[in-house]
């Protein structure tokens, strides 16, 4: 009888550092730990959570850190410079590593020579219990797959960036993204978006107007819901229009009163 040699090939992937930052996410810490299972070390970065989320992440992942917020950028500069591996993959509470984006992460990560320094990531958007394909949240992308020595977020209190010292790639698959728990919640989280935005806005916004408080909040309802095809996603599309437009006022009657109060 013949004898059968079965060869293996044994692939040395590079150690991963996933990091996840956290405030009142006790709804998502499980899920979004799970869906990071492949990471080597996982560091949730909290914000002081008072429901728990702090307690039942140092059950599951490698390190919980506490620190009090200030900026975004700043909680994920600081896990980062705690991250135990060079490449880092950074996933929000209410997103979703799925099966296929685990197994694209690890191949990328299995190459002997990894051709960029950081790669984006699309996302599929659930709002209201609904996929949104249209309302401006199409083509959402993020770069979350990055080398640590490498990248940095800047200083922007809101929709932080990361800067990449090198080239960026692009991932097939895709997060998914369920930012709505409920319309409370999520305007509560629009809100603190606002306050936010009014102190980054105070150093580029020159005298306020009615076209600060009026004509672009207008025109981000457009853009959102016609431009951008919000429509053709419903109610949803609508009230993700309506929301952006909201959005826009309140960061102009925040950056009002900042201004005023400090005067």
């Amino acid at each position: 009888m013949a004898k059968i040699v079965i060869f293996t090939q044994n692939f040395k992937v590079t150690k991963l550092t996933a990091i996840i930052p956290t405030k009142n996410e006790i709804d998502n810490i499980e899920a979004v730990i799970a869906s990071v299972d492949f990471a080597d070390e996982i560091i949730v970065i909290d914000s002081y959570s008072e429901d728990g989320t702090a307690e039942k992440a140092n059950t599951l992942a490698t390190k919980v850190i506490q620190r009090e917020f200030d900026f975004y950028g700043a909680q994920k500069n600081h896990a980062i410079s705690q991250a135990q591996y060079e490449w880092i993959l950074l996933v929000d509470a209410d997103e979703r590593v799925t099966p296929e984006l685990k197994t694209e992460i690890l191949s990328v990560l299995s190459q002997d020579k990894i051709p960029h320094d950081a790669y984006n990531i699309k996302r599929i958007n659930h709002f209201m219990g609904q996929r949104v394909h249209y309302s401006g949240w199409r083509n959402d992308s993020v770069i979350r797959l990055f080398k640590r020595d490498t990248c940095k977020y800047d200083d922007r209190h809101v929709h932080e960036a990361l800067k990449v010292n090198g080239t960026i790639g692009q991932l097939k698959h895709k997060f998914l993204h369920y930012s709505y728990r409920s319309f409370d919640l999520y305007m509560q989280k629009m809100n603190h978006y606002a306050n936010l935005q009014a102190k980054d806005y105070d150093k580029k916004t020159g005298r306020l107007t009615p076209y600060h408080f009026a004509i672009k909040p207008f025109w981000g309802f457009v853009k959102h819901y016609i431009v951008q095809s919000g429509f053709r996603d419903g109610l949803v599309g609508f009230t993700i229009g309506f929301v952006q437009a909201y959005v826009v006022f309140m960061r102009y009657v925040k950056l009002w009163l900042l201004r005023r109060n400090r005067n």
